[in-house]
């Protein structure tokens, strides 16, 4: 009975990691959901807005190493539960702003310990799973994430229609708060362990796999949003899709997330090399047949389930390696992680934005699927490498 209830309360734990990252994925995204309202609040245009968008990416990409290294000594529950006081707090002062520039205040408060939690959490969630369960507890790590895309975004939209983004913000900051009280009740002492310091980052540089790995990272998620910051814009423009069809696709690209989990954790250990590899090549061919699957509602629903699926395992499978590549360093090795998926995600955004300006929205799916070629080759290269499984 006893193991029994130590087993429910590490998955307790699990669970509440999970929402966790939920809650701080659907954080970093909601803005672009309440652009024009925020931008209708202090007399700005939605693209004046966007800056937080901006600052809140770059300050995780830039800081998530340098905080990660001054945090490296305190015991992680005790850290967790101050992130997430952080983070409620962050939140307050958003949906109190009285003016656009208090709201960036609190955003950069918020990415400060979002920067802090993305470098420790995969590591955590490992820690605190039952034992040989570590694959699944990083799926259910990702699930999290994934609902911020499928429901976290659209339903925060639909509060800020109705109720004001301020409130939006709010209910953000009191499920943290919920989160953090079922952290407080369940997580264990978990003192610092492998975490690196400053004086890893010379070796950890001199590991051939890790620095390719992330390479690796930078161009498959540069390659992603490239093409996925503008899906919305692209099929209703090129696809001519109703409302409701692009909802649709969102929700496909969404619910694969789910089954990338599921496949992740029951066969990954096994076939880590071709998971890599041919998950760089789905999110390719994807973006490949974007444009001409653009002219059927349901073509468009497949692609975007299969790139859902293709671009969860991915990022599955990155961090996976990170942390078995950098054993001895897991904090240093994932903060640095962290801070390249960032550079990505605004790298890819930013040069989406420019395919758009050039070439259309017709050319997203084509510039982007030039770089994911870029990224199985590079994927090809590092799973052929005979210490694959090691440094």
């Amino acid at each position: 009975m006893a193991a029994a209830s130590v087993n429910d309360k590490q998955w307790l734990s699990v669970m509440a990691l999970a929402v966790g990252a939920f809650i701080f994925n659907t954080t970093e995204y909601i803005p672009i959901a309440l652009l024009s309202g925020i931008g209708q609040s202090f007399g700005k245009t939605p693209t004046e807005v966007g800056v937080m968008i901006t600052v809140y990416a770059w300050i995780v990409a830039l800081l998530s190493l340098p905080l990660m290294l001054l945090t490296k000594t305190f015991e992680r529950r005790r850290l967790l539960l101050v992130l997430f006081a952080l983070f409620v707090a962050g939140h307050v002062v958003s949906f109190f702003a009285w003016n656009f520039t208090v709201l960036l205040a609190g955003r950069v408060l918020v990415a400060l310990t979002h920067a802090v939690f993305w470098s420790i959490t995969a590591a955590l969630v490992i820690r605190v799973a039952p034992k040989g369960k570590g694959n699944q507890a990083l799926g259910l790590l990702s699930t999290g994430t994934v609902m911020a895309m499928v429901a976290g975004i659209p339903l925060g939209r639909v509060i800020g229609q109705y109720f004001g983004w301020q409130v939006s913000f709010l209910l953000i900051g009191v499920c943290a708060a919920a989160v953090m009280v079922i952290l407080a009740k369940n997580l264990p002492l978990l003192p610092s362990v492998n975490s690196g310091s400053l004086a890893s980052l010379p070796l950890l540089a001199k590991r051939k796999n890790l620095m390719l790995l992330y390479g690796f990272t930078v161009l498959v998620i540069t390659a992603h949003f490239t093409a996925y910051s503008y899906i919305e814009p692209f099929v209703l423009g090129e696809g001519g899709f109703a409302p409701e069809q692009v909802t649709a696709v969102l929700g496909a690209y969404g619910l694969a997330g789910f089954a990338a989990s599921y496949v992740f954790g029951k066969w990954f250990a096994r076939w880590p090399r071709v998971f890599l590899v041919c998950a760089a090549a789905v999110v390719m061919l994807m973006m490949l047949l974007l444009l001409p699957a653009a002219a059927s509602a349901w073509a468009v629903y497949v692609l975007c389930f299969l790139w859902g699926m293709a671009i969860a395992v991915a990022s599955l499978a990155m961090i996976s390696k990170v942390l078995d590549f950098a054993a001895d360093a897991t904090d240093v090795a994932s903060a640095i992680y962290s801070g390249l998926y960032n550079v990505g995600i605004g790298g890819g955004a930013l040069l989406g934005h420019y395919v758009t300006v050039w070439f259309g929205l017709k050319g997203i799916g084509l510039a982007g699927a030039g770089l994911a070629a870029a990224a199985v080759l590079l994927a090809w290269l590092i799973v052929g490498r005979e210490d694959f499984s090691g440094k």
